[in-house]
């Protein structure tokens, strides 16, 4: 198993993580994290759905990364 895998991939789902709290909860940290802040001109509350759903995606193929290393 390589070092730098398992941090990128621990990395991955720590921020996939964040994506998913920026849905429920808004704090500094977690609004400083939205991904739809970062690529919709004109973000709202409409638009906060979209962290879910990337987080799901970010945490879940980082989970599934590292469930398959050897």
């Amino acid at each position: 198993m390589n070092q730098t895998d398992l941090l990128i991939n621990v990395l991955g789902c720590t921020y996939g993580l964040m994506l998913i709290a920026a849905m429920f909860l808004r704090t500094p940290l977690t609004e400083a994290m939205r991904i739809d802040a970062l690529f919709i001109p004109r973000y709202s509350e409409k638009t906060r759905p979209l962290n879910l759903l990337a987080g799901l995606l970010f945490a879940g193929y980082a989970a599934y990364s590292l469930l398959q290393m050897h």
